[in-house]
């Protein structure tokens, strides 16, 4: 009896060796999980702009980069500061009266001395279509030092390589930029902005926007109209000087609720739509590879 139980012991024990060496042998390699959203792979050289990032705030991950901590001009990215500044220190309902220095010489989009507009009305104006009038009178409510609060909320949301010389990112002269950052910092900042004021960012994905000052409605078409028909777009905040060339910030749905924000500093006036469609492409094909 005894040795009965030996052999059938040992030729059970057998057929266990062979099942689990026949396992290890032709199961399927386990596959290490992938981190979502992937990373890209992308040439940097099919980015026209100096500088790209493509950024999950999320997950804090860079996806892509492009001399993504090089300082360089901002243009009219600088808005989402002075908007982020402006919202977080004064009531949205504040009424502001549009002086002579808010008007830059050219003026835009019809603002008159003596205009009264609620101080959400201009922030609108300034990210929707990039109004200058509409973001210096806004900044100026804060008081004097308005330049030195963008600058202080710039250090506390950690962007080392941003400073601003001017509310609304306009070249100062010929050699000096109203205000300077990189790629990295500017994606931190739309993070922030998008989160703590996500209807105000997502108001730049409109067609247009108009406000009313109470004697007349002030008109004007969005400046990311380029961006709009793309699916899962959210909003964006364009720029472009002499000095700056063609900037853009952009934010996406890679997934549902799960946003992607993309950057390019120093492209063309054109090409930042163009480079900002081919990160859109590759951070989709990252997401869904093309299978053969």
């Amino acid at each position: 009896m005894m040795l009965k139980h030996v052999i059938f012991s040992s030729a059970l024990g057998a057929l266990l060796f062979v099942f689990f060496l026949s396992y290890s042998l032709y199961k399927t390699p386990a596959q290490s999980p992938v981190q979502f959203p992937a990373e890209l792979t992308l040439d940097p050289s099919q980015i026209e702009a100096k500088a790209a990032l493509v950024y999950d705030p999320a997950e804090r991950r860079i996806l892509f980069q492009k001399n993504a901590s090089a300082s360089l001009p901002l243009a009219s990215l600088t808005k989402l500061m002075a908007a982020q500044t402006v919202l977080s220190g004064k009531n949205k309902n504040t009424a502001v009266t549009i002086t002579l220095a808010d008007i830059a010489p050219s003026g835009d989009w019809g603002f008159m001395v003596g205009d009264i507009i609620k101080l959400s009305d201009l922030v609108k104006m300034s990210l929707v279509a990039s109004s200058n009038d509409a973001m210096a009178a806004a900044a100026a409510s804060l008081g004097e030092d308005y330049m030195n609060q963008m600058n202080r909320t710039a250090g506390e949301l950690g962007l080392s390589n941003t400073y601003f010389l001017n509310p609304t990112g306009l070249d100062l002269s010929d050699e000096t930029s109203g205000a300077y950052g990189s790629a990295y910092d500017v994606a931190r900042l739309a993070a922030a902005f998008m989160k703590k004021f996500p209807e105000y960012f997502a108001l730049t994905a409109q067609e247009q926007v108009s406000i009313e000052d109470g004697k007349r409605t002030l008109s004007a078409k969005a400046t990311a109209l380029p961006l709009r028909g793309i699916p899962g777009f959210i909003g964006a905040k364009t720029g472009y000087t002499d000095l700056a060339g063609g900037n853009l910030v952009a934010a996406f749905d890679v997934d549902i609720g799960h946003p992607l924000i993309l950057v390019v500093l120093g492209s063309s006036e054109a090409g930042r739509f163009t480079d900002i469609e081919t990160l859109i492409s590759a951070s989709r094909e990252a997401h869904n590879p093309t299978t053969p």
